[in-house]
């Protein structure tokens, strides 16, 4: 019964044996010629070479590239178009991997970028990253020796001991190629559903159900979308003392812990609903389904099941143990019986009533009754495929375990401290983990514990959140550490609200990469030096990253200085123009920049015929694909392509999603922007869509003209701080295009303005503003006759062209 159980839930696909054509054995060593520069290396005494799935690897015959051998005594060399592996045979080690480029190396951790790091919890700042796969070097290896077995009928067992089983990655420079490679090896990355770009909200608190209720209908009043409704672990019984009287629960029987100095149970772990907080939890959940919110519940699941839970009897049963003799049932992930009953009995029953998801909170350990084997990542495991059952879309919460938990999204880095320390690590953090090909963090926005009040850091943190993977606000029980905006001074509260009205918006663009990092293996926050991997300057900025394909992001991680009421980030930008898509301004590339903003913004630099999509509205938590659309688009040459299905079903695995394309071109004294008709199923699609397109670069232009089929139209423009055209009712199988005639681009033209708007915000005497600034904004060639801090906002200025 529990074989059938996995083979029917927690089964994948399995092509894990690599052809025998690519397979070399001399002695005790075996390899396989994985690609023209991938190449495994096992090690066994015996011969007894493993071809099934571990955790780690699931696929090993994806390519089969020409090669051949030349050996001389104890060296073996295998030679690929591209690369060439030289063995020892005796001393069992790899001697040397020479490029394409004629490049040899011989020491595979030197120069390794780092991959990520299990999680955050009580961190003060930045941690020691774990090796990742990308290397200046050009090569690294992936040690799976310790990676156990996925058996024939899906569950783990231990792996006979061997010597060794290492993979070599010898990409070189082509970093994209390489972590592609590691997806062909491991699995892609999934498409996640599209609810959980939006904002979420999170809290460790023990809300009472109407409290929770009243929340979210404040969110609702305010206008601040939340698409996801986090419940943490309050949602069970806690304070297990409670169940002394009743027969259901013996104190005596389980050793008291102390928890804040308090002695009582363990309440961790948990399965029974708290009537106390949540008398109506079915009502509760459906409130929470009839206002659109996706749920998840917390679980810590290491203390196994007790009596005092009400599906106890079923589970003990499901054991094999007599119900009556309330027997402590311990966690167990390696036992296929319990397995199978801590899904059917524990989580099924709840997901039936409106749970659409688990947060798995492992804080437990390492240890399990197979050597080796870490529960955390067999829960993931596990929980992600049960969760697909249904032709529904999986999706889990949990804590980092290892290289190939790509297949597992999101990730939970932990509860965080509230410091600038732990902000500034984030975004590093963040896109430095797609050197393991893991996309999808998941932080605790604003951070969770500790700390001080600051208004400053929550707003830099949700800035930075808005340009994160997943935006969930969370933050500890503590009464006055909530993350709710209008907790919050008004200029922060209003800014905050902002950005998680634009989160909601850019949903969109956020799912469009969603599908490009399933489809083509680009993390949607993406370090520099994957583009420009040649450029030294590329890897000089850590906290800079790509996000997505039209927009790169320098979050603002310090403090304002009070005297200039802006802080500073520095940054390398690549050759082309950069406009900020907040205040306008044009950069150009190939430099390094230092940038000041105050508090309304950070550094957010559109690309030369960027494209973003937009929903046009954030008035409701709906996160379908939107009738009503802007597009903000930059002049210049580029192309975006819209991808949308259902956004939580599998059906997009059979064909049912479709890709509306959007393209600017510039030429001469004229734009062009197309919207093609979508490519694919478009009954996904609206069946009419209202755009508003946002010419954010472009100052004016003579007149306007919209082709719709054989119909030709002159419009007039909107023209506020950029020309904007609003196209009505587009059919699904409708091409329009719009041309802007003679157009004006509006650059870095009004300087002047810019002066003075940024130096009516330095904080010192008016008269000295007069006396020392005038002569610069009425001639900027003038020397600047001032120091920092007042120095550098100039000199951002001066410096634009």
């Amino acid at each position: 019964m529990a074989n059938d159980f996995f083979r029917e839930y927690l089964s994948f696909e399995r092509k894990s044996a690599t052809s025998e054509s690519h397979i070399i054995i001399r002695g005790d060593v075996r390899f396989s010629v994985l690609s023209d520069r991938l190449l495994r290396v096992e090690v066994d005494k015996n011969s007894s070479f493993t071809d099934e799935p571990t955790q780690c690897v699931w696929y090993r015959d994806f390519d089969r590239p020409e090669y051949k051998i030349v050996q001389n005594g104890y060296n073996v060399k295998i030679i690929t178009a591209k690369t060439a592996f030289e063995y020892n045979l005796k001393s069992h080690k790899m001697l040397s991997v020479t490029l394409s480029d004629g490049k040899t190396v011989t020491d595979y951790s030197k120069g390794n970028l780092k991959g990520t790091y299990r999680t955050l919890d009580f961190t003060f700042g930045a941690v020691r990253l774990e090796n990742g796969l990308i290397s200046t070097e050009g090569v690294t290896v992936l040690d799976d020796t310790k990676s156990h077995i996925i058996a024939e009928d899906f569950s783990i067992s231990e792996r006979k001991p061997t010597v060794k089983d290492e993979y070599y990655f010898a990409y070189g420079h082509a970093y994209r190629d390489c972590v592609n490679a590691l997806y062909s090896l491991c699995g892609k990355v999934p498409l996640v559903p599209r609810y959980c770009l939006g904002n979420w909200w999170s809290r460790y608190k023990a809300y009472s159900q109407q409290e929770y209720i009243d929340l979210m209908q404040k969110f609702i009043d305010r206008k601040i979308p939340i698409t996801v409704a986090t419940v943490d672990m309050d949602w069970h019984w806690v304070d297990l003392t409670r169940f002394g009287d009743d027969g259901k629960f013996r104190f005596n029987e389980f050793p008291p812990k102390a928890i804040n100095n308090a002695v009582q149970p363990d309440g961790w772990t948990g399965y029974s609903w708290n009537t106390e907080l949540f008398p109506d939890y079915k009502g509760f959940l459906k409130w929470l389904k009839d206002h659109n919110f996706k749920v998840t519940l917390n679980v810590h699941p290491a203390q196994g099941v007790r009596p005092f839970e009400d599906m106890y009897p079923e589970f003990a049963q499901r054991m094999g143990i007599n119900p009556n003799t309330k027997e402590h049932i311990p966690f167990d992930i390696t036992s296929k019986r319990y397995v199978q009953a801590y899904f059917d009995v524990l989580h099924k029953p709840y997901e039936e009533d409106g749970v659409d998801f688990w947060w798995i909170d492992w804080q437990q350990g390492k240890n399990t009754k197979i050597k080796n084997l870490d529960p955390l990542w067999a829960l993931n495991h596990y929980h992600y495929l049960y969760s697909r059952r249904g032709n529904k879309r999986p999706l889990i919460l949990s804590r980092y375990a290892q290289i190939g938990s790509h297949r597992y999204p999101l990730g939970f880095s932990g509860d965080t401290t509230i410091s600038w320390k732990c902000l500034d690590f984030q975004p590093y953090f963040t896109a430095n983990a797609a050197n393991v090909g893991y996309t999808w963090w998941s932080h605790d926005i604003g951070g969770h514990h500790w700390g001080r009040k600051d208004d400053e850091l929550y707003l830099r943190w949700v800035q930075f959140g808005l340009y994160s993977p997943i935006m969930r606000l969370h933050s500890t029980q503590n009464e006055f550490m909530g993350k709710e905006p209008w907790k919050f001074k008004g200029e922060v509260e209003n800014i905050a609200t902002e950005c998680l009205r634009t989160r909601h918006k850019m949903i969109p663009y956020l799912y469009s990469m969603n599908y490009r990092t399933h489809k083509d293996g680009i993390a949607i926050c993406e370090p520099l030096y994957y583009q420009y991997p040649d450029e030294k300057k590329a890897y000089s900025y850590p906290n800079e990253y790509a996000f997505g394909s039209e927009l790169i992001v320098a979050p603002i991680t310090e403090k304002r200085n009070p005297k200039t009421n802006m802080a500073k980030v520095s940054v390398w930008l690549p050759k082309g123009k950069f406009t900020d898509i907040y205040n306008g301004r044009v950069y150009t590339g190939g430099r390094e920049y230092t940038l000041y903003r105050g508090l309304e913004s950070i550094p957010v630099l559109a690309k030369e015929g960027a494209i973003i999509p937009l929903g046009a509205h954030y008035e409701t938590n709906d996160w379908k694909n939107p009738a009503d659309m802007q597009i903000m688009i930059y002049s210049g040459a580029g192309s975006f392509d819209m991808y949308e299905d259902d956004g939580e079903t599998n059906e997009y695995e059979n064909g049912k999603f479709a890709i509306t394309r959007f393209k600017v071109l510039s030429s001469g004294s004229s734009l062009r922007f197309t919207i093609s008709a979508p490519d694919g199923d478009s009954s996904v699609v609206p069946d009419k869509r209202n755009y508003e397109l946002l010419f954010k670069d472009v100052k004016s232009c003579d007149k306007i003209i919209v082709s719709r089929g054989d119909k030709r139209l002159e419009l007039s423009s909107k023209t506020n701080d950029f020309v904007s055209v609003d196209i009505f009712k587009v059919r699904r199988n409708e091409t329009v295009e719009v041309e802007l005639v003679n157009y004006v681009i509006k650059g870095n033209a009004d300087k002047r303005e810019a002066l003075i708007e940024t130096i009516s915000k330095f904080q010192c005497q008016n008269d000295l503003k007069l006396k020392k600034y005038k002569k610069v904004i009425e001639d900027p060639s003038r020397p600047i006759p001032c120091s920092e801090p007042f120095r550098g906002p100039i000199e951002e200025i001066l410096s634009l062209k």
